[in-house]
């Protein structure tokens, strides 16, 4: 395969900052077992894309224990495989895809592979993009960069040849462009652009209403189809926990749910994660509930997300809406006087 990729875990997306406090974009989870860069990276995997480098900003805690040496998407090898590449800013960097800065602090990444032609992509895309299909209508194409747009817009991904991006990212500064999305936005000469067309299922997470509608999105059967395709399977880090338990008066009924958690209450219409313990006469409805979330007896919870580790108090009360989920941060301690 004569394709290299480049992940940018970096990039600052306003709209999720009650869901990045503690991680990056890329590795909130998603769909009950999953994180977001799973699916790029998965998308890029299946590609027989062997050279990967993630480019990432603090915090990346989170992000290094769930991709690791890229064992899960057979990334651990010897040569090329899986690149984890920090970047100097903090807390996110620019708004837009594909930095030349960032690029520029591991630029031997670049200019050491064998690859002729690079991937960029983005961390928040949900969706299942063929890269094989993609760099041969590129090729055709004779355009100097591709870009991946689907039915709303952008898919923010790109593919250029990888002597482009050295050039790129050796004149940024003179060309006075911020990065490959930038670049493509402004359609700077002498350049020429452009565009695959994508028609399957994907969804882009760029806000807390977005991420808590496209989450909900998945209970509907023909999406989770289209995105969950058996010829090429979403990769995650394994986690070998027992099956879910659904005990004596429990009830569900149109949620997804991972492995581990108990469930003795009412779900409906909800996903959740890993290990959440879902107490007596609690009553769930569309709700996002993230990995080892404790819901104690006679709670009542509607349009709620709970970040990972939240521990809700027997009693209480919480109803957003569609448009304004409630978000309980990671590792808040919700009591009776907190209903709303």
């Amino acid at each position: 395969m004569s394709l290299m990729a480049a992940v940018d875990a970096s990039v600052k997306v306003a709209g999720l900052q009650d869901l990045t406090l503690h991680r990056s974009v890329s590795s909130i989870p998603f769909a009950g077992r999953y994180r977001l860069i799973d699916f790029p990276l998965s998308n890029i995997v299946n590609a027989d894309i062997n050279s990967v480098g993630i480019f990432a900003s603090a915090p990346f805690a989170s992000l290094i224990d769930h991709i690791g040496v890229g064992k899960s998407w057979d990334l651990d090898r010897r040569k090329e495989g899986l690149f984890f590449l920090p970047t100097s800013h903090q807390n996110g960097g620019i708004a837009t895809v594909g930095s030349f800065r960032d690029f520029e602090e591991h630029l031997q990444f670049f200019e050491k592979s064998r690859q002729t032609h690079v991937v960029v992509t983005s961390s928040f895309v949900v969706g299942q993009l063929d890269y094989k299909e993609m760099l041969a209508h590129h090729l055709a194409s004779g355009k100097d960069i591709t870009e991946a747009v689907g039915a709303t817009g952008s898919l923010k991904s790109y593919i250029l040849s990888r002597k482009l991006m050295l050039e790129l990212i050796r004149s940024y500064r003179e060309k006075r462009i911020l990065s490959v999305e930038d670049l493509v936005n402004l359609k700077k000469a002498p350049y020429t652009y452009g565009v695959y067309e994508y028609k399957g299922y994907f969804a882009i997470i760029d806000s807390v209403q977005q991420y808590f509608k496209e989450s909900l999105g998945l209970l509907d059967e023909n999406n989770r189809r289209l995105l969950f395709l058996p010829q090429a399977p979403i990769y995650t880090k394994v986690k070998d926990e027992p099956p879910t338990r659904y005990l004596d008066g429990s009830s569900v009924s149109m949620t997804m749910i991972a492995n581990g958690s108990t469930i003795l209450g009412s779900v409906k219409n909800s996903v959740i994660s890993r290990a959440v313990t879902v107490g007596i006469n609690a009553k769930l409805d569309k709700c996002v509930i993230m990995q080892k979330c404790n819901i104690e007896e006679n709670c009542e919870l509607a349009y709620v997300i709970a970040d990972k580790d939240v521990h809700i108090e027997k009693g209480v009360r919480l109803t957003g809406t569609q448009e304004q989920p409630i978000v309980l941060r990671k590792g808040e301690r919700v009591t009776k006087e907190d209903s709303r």
